[in-house]
């Protein structure tokens, strides 16, 4: 039975995708994004869209929709809905943990080991609280090491440089099987006007890593701020601000990640420890976890709700956790290549030469090489709205003029569930608008070009042109 569903299914993509093909020619660009991307200075062929209610299997707009082109973020949705699919919404990630010798009057004799699975979400609060369930165990000692296992995944050494050369933005972080806390800081910036200075928060704490308390506060006009700190983060034990802030900008957050982020596991676990009031007689090393049982793990919030963040925020490091916890679960190796032959054979099986035409890097879309077509996202967007796992997915794309990535959009509020994509060449949308006469539309646009960024108010124009149900702009006399 099962088997006649899935059969059904993949016929009913093809004869979508057939739609979606024989429509090509046959569209022309609505006039309002053609004048956008005139104003651009972006020609009309470095877009291509696909514009298509949903259920139904003829496009009401679709424009170079073959054409494989760099999808930036909107690649997410390849990987999570992979995952939603593969894992469940209800998955969880464990971190096991052992502790790994005798316990008598609060000391351990012995080392407290950590095994990570890939699990993106153990932030600064699910750490403490990791410790603290150690402290519960009566530990207030540990004479030998803290031992981190992260073998789960193994991944090229690479720089967080190598992409962009933006080392400090979050976004760099590499993935790893015992990801800390995104392996960032996160500096806050409140301002005391009595004081005249800004008092400056830093968590988590880092062992043996000082951060300057304050810095003198101004009258100015809060343009960037960012450069006005004037941030020196080249001593990886000792963050400055050379600068000044201003009252205008009120409180403020800097997320950043730090230098040597092979340190940054060690340095949080002995600070957080030694807040809790704990001591530790060795070190916080590599090494290998035991065969035996864990003392206790720790469980991750569920798929859905990683989904969630990775598709709202477009948090690239979670999505590359994701890419390879799908490698490890499905193939029994976190790697890049085991990844992209999961995320490969999905994309296959489920959406014939379409799906076997895209080309996977790194699960996260930030990437140069990543391709696919606005015809395979439109495809995957319409198998989605159809799927068991649809109120998941689609609950995890920002919303129009709400949240997320959208929370400044311009288009009615709350009436376009998209995920957005952007690199310094990409520009592009795709999800789930809902039109003013009630009809639900999937929604493909995505920009290549050097311009791309400035072709903004393009996306936005077929975005209202399908809110519209393709009707034209009304004219000032209506």
């Amino acid at each position: 039975m099962l088997g006649n569903v899935h059969y059904a299914r993949l016929a009913w993509l093809g004869a979508l995708l057939c739609a979606v093909h024989a429509g090509v020619a046959a569209r022309a660009l609505p006039a309002e994004v053609e004048a956008a991307l005139a104003r651009a200075k972006v020609p009309r062929d470095a877009l291509v869209a696909v514009v298509q209610e949903v259920d139904s299997r003829r496009p009401r707009l679709a424009w170079r929709a073959q054409q494989p082109v760099n999808p930036a973020s909107l690649f997410k949705l390849v990987t999570t809905d992979a995952a939603l699919e593969l894992l469940g919404p209800a998955w969880n990630w464990t971190t096991p943990v052992w502790l790994q010798g005798s316990v008598h009057d609060g000391v351990l004799d012995g080392n407290l080991v950590i095994k990570g699975s890939g699990d993106p979400k153990l932030v600064h609060e699910r750490v403490w609280l990791l410790l603290g369930r150690v402290r519960q165990l009566g530990v207030t000692e540990i004479r030998g090491d803290i031992v981190l296992d992260r073998s789960a995944f193994s991944v090229p050494e690479q720089s967080p440089a190598d992409f962009d050369g933006e080392a400090l933005r979050p976004y760099n972080v590499r993935p790893d099987a015992l990801l800390l806390n995104f392996r960032s800081v996160l500096f806050t910036f409140t301002p005391d006007a009595a004081a005249g200075v800004a008092r400056i928060s830093a968590e988590p704490p880092l062992a043996g890593v000082a951060s300057d308390a304050q810095v003198p506060l101004t009258m100015s006009p809060c343009n960037d701020w960012h450069d006005a700190l004037k941030s020196d983060f080249s001593d990886p034990t000792r963050l400055r601000f050379g600068g000044s802030f201003s009252v205008a900008c009120g409180e403020k957050q800097w997320p950043v990640a730090p230098a040597e982020p092979g340190r940054y596991n060690e340095r949080m676990l002995l600070a957080l420890w030694r807040d809790m009031g704990g001591r530790i007689g060795g070190t916080v090393r590599e090494g290998v976890a035991p065969n035996g049982p864990p003392t206790f793990q720790v469980t991750s919030p569920p798929l859905a709700e990683v989904v969630r963040d990775i598709n709202k925020f477009s948090n690239n490091t979670m999505a590359q956790q994701l890419f390879l916890t799908l490698a490890l679960t499905q193939r029994g190796q976190g790697t890049p290549e085991a990844a992209r032959a999961v995320l490969g054979h999905w994309l296959s099986e489920r959406f014939g030469a379409a799906g076997a035409a895209a080309v996977v890097d790194n699960g996260s879309g930030l990437s140069r090489d990543t391709r696919v077509s606005a015809e395979l996202l439109a495809t995957l967007l319409q198998a989605a709205w159809a799927s068991p796992v649809m109120p998941e997915l689609m609950s995890s794309l920002p919303v129009s003029g709400i949240d997320g990535t959208l929370r400044r959009s311009n288009a009615a509020l709350g009436r376009a569930h998209l995920k957005t994509g952007s690199l310094r060449d990409v520009a592009g949308i795709a999800g789930y608008v809902l039109s003013d006469r009630g009809r639900r539309y999937v929604l493909v646009a995505i920009v290549n070009h050097p311009n791309a960024n400035a072709a903004r108010p393009a996306l936005d124009a077929l975005l209202q042109w399908t809110a519209r149900d393709g009707r034209p702009l009304p004219t000032t006399s209506e």
